[in-house]
């Protein structure tokens, strides 16, 4: 018990203040934590219980609250102990809130985030349910940090080499952004550079190295800064604590790769950082700032009076020095600093107990995040730059302060305000000014948004949004408008399933495979049959999934007949997801082809680039389309056969057949006395299979010309 003991008062001696009923549970926690993990240890060989404590330690050096310190001390307890403590047994000790925390952790601990995988099903499901549990209890997200940050410190004792490549990769792409939504920033840059340490060693190496090269320069420089700046103050009898920081090497790295510059080319490597008592006295240090260098203009960034989207708050000015180099200031009072440093961990700093307004502002956070991975943002990708985006902000005419991506558009703002807003965007006003849709907004700007009575939405501002919240709610409304027809479209797939198998449309819905299917989507009847309409249930699933039903003769003879492949399954239009895609029967492109998207009443129409349909079609209806299909599909295409005696048309169809491409039908376009032109509708795999079939066509006597498409 004595070692329970001393060990909570070291613990609590890095938060700095405590008492005798804190000491006891953390020592309590202590006990329980050891027998959790007694005879376990870690692959640096400690024992296990050291991983706990030091994760407590982090958590304590940022001062938070006491019932987080003893979570943090079982935050393991109950996923590895083999079963020997229980969320029960810690509820049952601890409470309520404690056994939360640890709940948290432990649910969050067992997904594994699907980097480098392309299972987009599996990605979101993981983040949602990762964003669930912190959205419990914001705390859970302070354990879980310092948890990464040991693991991270102590990676190099990991054997199995992916599975440290796996950590580092899911440290930079998940943990790390949310740390810097968070605000959490002390967390967030150390994170990196350990990530940044496994992922690309020699690259690390080499930033550590040039920076130590002129290390010593550098620091005698800063030192320099900070004794002018501190005697400035001085003589104007304001109290400071001056300091000079450095760039991560992760940062250093980045700005390299960003800019394409070489390490000589960069002057922001260090600054000074000014952290005075109040916030009038912050201004004012500005005023003597500015008083010995002078001001780069445009870099003068007031996040006091419009603090950033994590709460971070201070004033940042850029100077050039007497040594003609340029030089960023912050100014802070400490309670900004310390939110600077610890994000929402800050509260627990100045507050007794939890900041419920600050709590509840992030846990809404964690749920519009949470609900916009099942509506709205297409995937992990897009929830990661949510995450990483650096910002701007922007004022609407109220005074309304609004925080957007840098390179933010008007119509970014348009949808910030309102979802009707942004789907009547017809203009902009910024700075009094009428500006164009691909405008990039800066700090400061004032922005009205020009709204029309009959407006809408143009798949073109895709190119231009830069939010991913904007884009999900552009591509939204063409879903929702795309989809009574795509309702249609897949009761009528059904049909026809249904009559194969002799069963109504009805009886195939309330089966027992349907409803547990829709269950498990947590989907319903209409988007079931958008999902069949557009492809994202393909015909060979449906089958499948409706094998119980099914006569086993039907499924062999779907088989064997080749199909031409849904276009929403192989072809990807800037992006655009879920919306409904269709071959232009014209021109029958495959693969092979370059190809464009034409929008239209019906969805996207996919046409070959030299289509001559598409010549005159307005510039705002055309989109960027591409492959995207395996190599075993299908597409059906249409060739035009001028032919001297049609009776000779079963040998061609004889023909291609024999060569593995299926007909799917013949049409007679036109009849004259000389000469016939037919079109074959046929199925291929690309570009190489057709031109085989129209080189067999042209060998065959009596074969006048065989061309690509209809006629115009």
């Amino acid at each position: 018990m004595t070692d329970s003991v001393e060990i909570a008062k070291q613990i609590l001696s890095l938060k700095g203040k405590s008492s005798e009923e804190d000491i006891k549970l953390l020592a309590k926690a202590y006990n329980m934590a050891r027998y959790a993990h007694e005879n376990f240890y870690r692959d640096s060989g400690d024992p296990f219980i050291v991983h706990p404590v030091e994760v407590c330690k982090i958590l304590a050096q940022m001062n938070v609250d006491v019932q987080t310190l003893a979570a943090a001390l079982l935050h393991d307890a109950v996923e590895d102990s083999e079963g020997k403590v229980r969320i029960e047994d810690v509820e049952k000790e601890f409470g309520n809130q404690i056994a939360r925390i640890v709940d948290g952790v432990t649910k969050v601990s067992k997904l594994n985030a699907p980097v480098g995988t392309s299972d987009s099903k599996l990605k979101l499901e993981t983040i949602q349910k990762m964003l669930f549990a912190m959205a419990e209890d914001i705390r859970v997200i302070f354990v879980k940090l310092a948890d990464r940050l040991h693991n991270m410190r102590t990676i190099e004792f990991v054997k199995d080499e992916q599975k440290k490549i796996y950590k580092a990769k899911e440290t930079l792409e998940i943990y790390a952004p949310i740390a810097h939504k968070m605000g959490i920033y002390s967390i967030k840059w150390e994170l990196e550079d350990l990530s940044f340490k496994v992922l690309n060693r020699s690259e690390y190496n080499r930033i550590k190295a040039l920076v130590a090269e002129k290390k010593k320069e550098r620091e005698q420089r800063i030192k320099e800064y900070v004794e002018i700046l501190q005697k400035a103050l001085f003589e104007n009898e304001i109290e400071a604590q001056v300091e000079g920081r450095f760039k991560h090497y992760y940062g250093i790295w980045q700005k390299l790769k960003e800019k394409g510059k070489n390490f000589n080319e960069i002057y922001d490597l260090f600054g000074i950082r000014a952290i005075v008592n109040d916030i009038p006295t912050c201004y004012n240090v500005l005023g003597i700032v500015h008083s010995i260098w002078k001001p780069l203009p445009g870099r003068i960034k007031d996040y006091i009076a419009a603090p950033k989207s994590n709460g971070y708050r201070s004033l940042h000015t850029t100077v050039i020095t007497s040594y003609g180099e340029p030089l960023e200031i912050q100014i802070r009072d400490r309670e900004m600093h310390a939110e600077a440093e610890y994000g929402l961990i800050a509260h627990w700093i100045y507050k007794d107990g939890i900041n419920v307004k600050a709590m509840q502002k992030w846990v809404n956070q964690l749920l519009e995040w949470r609900k916009e991975l099942t509506k709205d943002l297409s995937g992990l990708e897009e929830f990661k730059k949510e995450l990483q985006m650096d910002e701007v902000f922007v004022f609407t005419p109220k005074g309304e302060v609004k925080h957007l991506p840098v390179g933010a558009t008007p119509i970014d703002f348009a949808y910030s305000i309102h979802t009707d807003i942004g789907h009547k965007f017809s203009g902009a006003k910024v700075n009094g000014k009428l500006v164009p849709i691909n405008y990039q907004l800066r700090n400061g700007d004032l922005v009205e948004i020009l709204v029309g009575k009959i407006a809408r939405p143009s798949l073109d501002w895709l190119k231009y949004a830069k939010s991913p919240r904007t884009k999900a709610k552009i591509r939204k409304y063409f879903r929702e408008q795309l989809q009574t027809e795509l309702i249609d479209r897949g009761i009528d797939v059904l049909r026809r399933i249904s009559k194969q198998l002799s069963k109504s449309i009805e009886e195939i819905m309330e089966s027992n495979v349907i409803q547990k299917y829709l269950q498990s989507q947590g989907i319903s009847e209409d988007e079931f049959y958008s999902r069949v309409a557009e492809g994202t249930i393909t015909y060979g699933e449906l089958i499948n999934l409706l094998n119980p039903l099914v006569d086993k003769s039907i499924t062999k003879s779907e088989e064997k007949k080749q199909k031409p492949s849904s276009p929403s399954s192989v072809i990807e239009v800037a992006g655009l997801k879920n919306i409904e895609i269709h071959m232009a029967k014209c021109c029958g492109p495959v693969p092979g082809d370059e190809i464009i998207g034409v929008i239209g009443k019906r969805g996207l129409t996919i046409h070959s680039i030299n289509c001559p349909n598409v010549k005159h079609v307005e510039a705002d209806r055309i989109f960027e389309a591409r492959w995207n299909g395996d190599p075993q599909s299908k597409y059906e295409t249409t060739l035009r056969v001028t032919i001297r005696d049609k009776a000779d048309i079963g040998k061609l169809v004889q023909l291609l057949e024999n060569k593995g491409i299926t007909v799917l039908k013949v049409l007679f376009a036109s009849s004259k006395r000389t000469y016939s032109i037919v079109l074959l509708s046929l199925v291929v795999s690309n570009l190489k299979q057709l031109d085989e079939a129209k080189k067999s066509l042209e060998s065959v006597e009596n074969i006048i010309s065989v061309e690509r498409g209809r006629p115009s």
